[in-house]
C-alpha cells in the first residue's frame, strides 16, 4: 500500500521559515516524481516543486523560486520542503504527492500523481 505522510505544518509569522516532510513508502520503483502541491481556502489547487527519482531534477513554481526548496534524502524515502521568507499568501494545506509513470523530469500537473498525503497545514501570520 503507497502511502504518504507529511508533517512540518504549523504556525508561522511573515518572514519565517517552514520545513515540511514527506515520508513515503509502499512503492518499489526506482522511477518516479515527487510533487508538492498547496491549496488554499476557496482555490485550485496549486503546484509548488517537484522532484525526479530518475534524474534528481527538480522544478518550482516561478513565482516560488528563490524561496521553496526541494530535497530528498533518498535513505530515509523522505522529501522535503524548505519554504523561506513565507508570506501571509502562502497559508494553505500542503500536499505531497507521486507520480509512479517514472522517467526523467517531473511536472506540476496534478493529473500524474497517482497517490496522494494528507496534507499539512501552514498559516503564516502577518
Amino acid at each position: 500500500e503507497v502511502q504518504l505522510v507529511e508533517s512540518g505544518g504549523g504556525l508561522v509569522q511573515t518572514g519565517g521559515s517552514l520545513r515540511l516532510s514527506c515520508a513515503a513508502s509502499g512503492f518499489t520503483s526506482d522511477a518516479y516524481g515527487i510533487g508538492w502541491f498547496r491549496q488554499a481556502p476557496g482555490k485550485e489547487p496549486e503546484g509548488v516543486s517537484c522532484m525526479s527519482s530518475s534524474d534528481g531534477h527538480t522544478y518550482s513554481a516561478d513565482s516560488l523560486k528563490g524561496r521553496f526548496t526541494i530535497s530528498s534524502d533518498n535513505a530515509k524515502n523522505t522529501v522535503y520542503l524548505q519554504m523561506n521568507s513565507l508570506k501571509p499568501e502562502d497559508t494553505a494545506v500542503y500536499y505531497c504527492a507521486v507520480d509512479l509513470a517514472g522517467g526523467y523530469g517531473c511536472y506540476l500537473h496534478k493529473g500524474r500523481y497517482d497517490f496522494w498525503g494528507q496534507g499539512t497545514q501552514v498559516t503564516v501570520s502577518s
